[in-house]
């Protein structure tokens, strides 16, 4: 997908990422030991650590953040390997408990991780104002898809690994509830957007912030597989050859899978002039950051209209001036949120 541009100079009032302290959360760390069993005195038993997903994955490391928030480490069978995600944990939240936290999930755009939000937002903050979980999943430059690979499929998974493993582990081990919504800037947006529609019910609201809704519109495959090549990947591994596998692409397509959204809360913003807005950096005409939000722009007016002809509800903030950069994506990230709180029930702390 479309890279999303880091944040250059930092935002007034912007917080810098929680540090995290270099050692195993405790809590964790006690699932993972062999401890001393209930049934009887000096009886040892292996304590079965935390929580799997369905398909294995498994929480292999916690690190402590500040307050209850912390950095996990995955074991991944949807990916075959080991990545992170963060999670933002409300102050009353405590893992002895029966109850269950509403949870919001922020994706990362292109060439960035999961520390992005916390880098270039004020998500802390946002998120302890109310009382919500909030996870910040690894996503690579994955487009948010399990890889077709020329039909084989295989690894990569990370639709799989978002909304079933991450899912299952968040529910499991830290209390998340069954009211979702998801926010994502650049790809991320685009992959909340498509999980929503493959998924009917998953979330309750989505936001997209710059992402593209209409992949296959004319150009947008180019475009896509362009960015795709210069991130180093296969760019056909991904959905397949553009018309040579259509069906897998309308199958990823929010555009094609609009009726499916219906139901949904939904969000969705871009820019359209190719002009600087507030806070960007001043950079030339036919920087990238300009001209990709051009097509962006375009390409959320198509979706706009296939909503308008479906009589879907949403609600769009398609803008003139601003670049594919997080000073647009924090505005409207700070817009939406009170709504998405709301879509999940998540009260003011």
């Amino acid at each position: 997908m479309t890279p999303s541009a880091r944040r250059r100079p930092a935002m007034p009032g912007h917080r810098p990422s929680r540090g995290s302290r270099p050692v195993t959360s405790g809590a964790l760390a006690a699932l993972l030991v062999v401890g001393i069993g209930a049934a009887g005195a000096g009886t040892a038993q292996a304590d079965p650590g935390p929580a799997r997903a369905d398909d294995g994955a498994r929480i292999v490391a916690e690190t402590a953040l500040e307050g209850n928030d912390v950095d996990i480490t995955i074991d991944s069978p949807a990916l075959g390997k080991r990545v992170k995600a963060r999670v933002l944990l409300p102050g009353n939240w405590t893992r002895d408990t029966a109850r269950t936290w509403p949870v919001l999930y922020a994706f990362h755009g292109g060439q960035d991780d999961y520390t992005s939000w916390a880098r270039n937002t004020d998500i802390e903050a946002w998120a302890s104002a109310y009382d919500v979980i909030v996870v910040m999943p690894e996503a690579e430059n994955g487009s948010y898809a399990n890889w077709y690979n020329y039909g084989k499929g295989a690894t990569p998974r990370w639709e799989t690994f978002h909304t079933a493993e991450v899912r299952q582990l968040i529910e499991r081990n830290y209390n998340a509830g069954a009211r979702r919504a998801a926010i994502g800037n650049s790809s991320g947006g685009a992959g909340a957007m498509t999980y929503a529609a493959r998924h009917p019910g998953l979330f309750a609201h989505v936001a997209s912030l710059s992402g593209v809704l209409s992949m296959r519109q004319p150009g947008v495959p180019a475009m896509l597989m362009f960015t795709n090549a210069a991130n180093g990947q296969d760019p056909f591994a991904i959905w397949g050859i553009p018309w040579a596998d259509d069906a897998n692409w309308k199958a990823h397509d929010p555009h094609t899978l609009a009726p499916e959204l219906r139901g949904t809360g939904l969000f969705f913003s871009a820019g359209t002039t190719g002009r600087p807005g507030p806070g960007d950096p001043d950079v030339a005409p036919w920087d990238i950051g300009l001209l990709s939000e051009i097509v962006i722009g375009a390409n959320n007016r198509e979706f706009k209209k296939r909503l308008d002809r479906l009589g879907i509800p949403y609600t769009a903030h398609i803008y003139g001036d601003g670049r594919h950069n997080w000073p647009a994506w924090v505005r409207e990230s700070e817009f939406i949120w009170p709504t998405l709180m709301r879509s999940i029930g998540a009260a003011r702390a």
